[in-house]
């Protein structure tokens, strides 16, 4: 079955019935309803879509790149929030969304070889296979919480500032130890960091740990960190285990994420500390995971529905822009980077600082 044989049925053009599943906007809704049904009578689907993406110059499809591991990006409340938001603001647009993994697995290359018109790389640590590949097709990309390449878009949440908040914070109760939990996938494993300033390949844990270290430092006292590889359970599980038996126990810890932050609390709770009276503890992000552990946690909050809104502007912005630079020629201005701030939400695993401990 083709067009043709639609067209004749109904006695249209092909035009015309090319219209009714591509462009209904040109056809009265009886007529468009009319050529469907018998489509549908004579058992013809429609269009091509490869041709069709052909004729357009346009897939009709973006990617977006999460992670190595696509099933891990699902088990990661703070992944799945803003993958959540991004296909939502994208829906109205008719663009579909294609996940593709950061890493090839076999000879496989979705980076390389998936139809689309652009992608957003989500918090993909250092130089990985399927930003190589999107960058040397050349597509439009928009980076989220990790710097742009020169020439692309970018989202980034304001992480300096929530380090900074988070040990403001602690010092105001009191606290003159305090430390950061974070990751850096550079390290095989958990350990008090020798050079605090240099971290990881992780923008975020960099910023972060940064914006804690830049508080610490302007209070007058000596930052500390503490690293675990990476951002998952069984990585975090040991270190937080060293750092709450370790006789130079802070009396503060601000944490790179919820998660590192409940897996602190229970550790201390384990070892018969009770948070926040001998142990105080900062999260960042206000997952689910500030929520379930008790006692709640005084955490970082992000948005993770503007940081999906801002992605899905910005890259249906950059695609527009490629499309008229392939017509026109490249424009002048240069790709936006939006910044979005964070708050603290005050909750029950911070306090003042023991007494015997304040400055």
């Amino acid at each position: 079955m083709t067009l043709q044989t639609v067209a004749d049925r109904v006695g249209v053009s092909r035009m015309t019935v090319s219209n009714a599943f591509s462009r209904p906007d040109q056809l009265s809704e009886a007529l468009r309803a009319k050529i469907l049904a018998a489509a549908a009578d004579l058992g013809y689907v429609g269009p091509d879509p490869a041709a069709r993406a052909l004729a357009r110059r346009s897939a009709g499809a973006v990617g977006v790149v999460l992670t190595d591991s696509l099933g891990e990006a699902f088990l990661d409340p703070v992944a799945a929030a803003f993958f959540g938001s991004l296909a939502e603001s994208l829906a109205p647009t008719g663009l579909a969304v294609s996940l593709i993994p950061a890493e090839n697995v076999g000879g496989h290359v979705p980076a390389r070889d998936l139809a689309v018109d652009g992608a957003v790389v989500y918090a993909c640590a250092g130089e990985t296979e399927a930003v190589e590949w999107l960058r040397k097709r050349r597509l439009p990309l928009v980076f989220v919480d990790q710097d742009p390449l020169p020439g692309s878009a970018g989202v980034l949440l304001d992480d300096r500032a929530g380090g900074r908040i988070a040990v403001e914070h602690l010092l105001a109760l009191g606290h003159r130890d305090v430390a950061v939990l974070t990751m850096n996938s550079d390290r095989t494993t958990p350990g008090w960091a020798d050079a605090p300033r240099r971290g990881g390949s992780n923008h975020v844990a960099r910023e972060r740990t940064a914006g804690a270290l830049d508080a610490l430092e302007a209070a007058g006292l000596q930052g500390r960190v503490y690293e675990v590889v990476d951002n998952h359970d069984h990585l975090i599980a040991p270190g937080v285990a060293e750092l709450v038996a370790d006789p130079h126990r802070p009396t503060a810890v601000v944490c790179f994420s919820d998660l590192m932050a409940a897996h602190l609390v229970r550790a201390a709770q384990a070892a018969g500390l009770t948070v926040p009276d001998d142990l105080s503890v900062v999260g960042f992000d206000d997952s689910v995971h500030a929520h379930t552990v008790r006692p709640a946690l005084t955490t970082v909050r992000q948005d993770f529905a503007a940081k999906g809104r801002l992605a899905a502007r910005a890259l249906t912005e950059a695609i527009a822009r490629s499309r008229a630079a392939a017509d026109t020629g490249p424009e002048d201005a240069e790709p936006t980077i939006e910044h979005i701030p964070v708050e603290l939400v005050l909750r029950d695993s911070t306090s003042t600082a023991p007494r015997d401990a304040r400055g």
